[in-house]
């Protein structure tokens, strides 16, 4: 039990941050648009990666610094894009907050969004992969147990963010609150993106 809150508890830490997939989420959520599945991606990817980086894929990552080159370069040109769309959003479109929920994107097309937000982050690679699955290796041989508690760390944290955040929907009944959030979010990505290349 103590093996599985270590994992737990540091997996928690390592996706509180403010990120992309995260701001992600919290836009989804608002606006109603496929919770569920965007909640599950997240969650399922992290315990796909968790879950390699405790196999051992984490010193293939090490020895292949090139996977991380990729997404890194991969991942600043999408959040790039991303935060640019959220910008011109922010300033030219009139958004109306719809009771029903958002369709102005297909399941498939918001679904790759999310897997995009996912796995073209090389941070996710860095966390996931590298430092939980180094970490593991000091819980041997229980090291199935830390993992399994940082898969549930981020079930929780995923379906928390995407469930909890529709109490903010009142105030994103008003055109303004959007535009708002359309910027912080611009400007996160792109905040993002510089990062990635400095």
């Amino acid at each position: 039990m103590t093996t599985y809150l270590a994992g737990f508890t540091l997996g928690i830490s390592l996706i509180l941050a403010i990120g992309a997939q995260n701001a992600f989420v919290l836009k989804q959520s608002i606006k109603q648009h496929h919770v569920f599945m965007v909640c599950f991606i997240c969650a399922l990817s992290d315990a796909i990666l968790i879950s390699l980086g405790v196999a051992g894929f984490g010193y293939l990552v090490k020895q292949f610094p090139l996977i991380e080159t990729i997404a890194r370069y991969a991942g600043a040109a999408f959040l790039t894009w991303y935060g640019i769309s959220s910008l011109r959003s922010a300033f030219t479109q009139k958004h109306v907050m719809n009771p029903e929920g958002d369709a102005s994107k297909s399941a498939w097309q918001t679904a790759l969004i999310c897997l995009a937000f996912t796995w073209l982050n090389p941070h996710v690679y860095l966390d996931t992969v590298v430092l939980l699955g180094s970490i593991s290796t000091q819980y041997e041989p229980y090291k199935w147990q830390f993992a399994v508690g940082a898969v549930s760390a981020s079930f929780v944290f995923f379906f928390s963010l995407g469930y909890g955040a529709k109490l903010l929907i009142p105030i994103f009944k008003h055109a303004r609150s959007w535009q708002v959030l359309e910027f912080i979010i611009g400007f996160v990505m792109l905040a993002l993106a510089i990062s990635l290349l400095v």
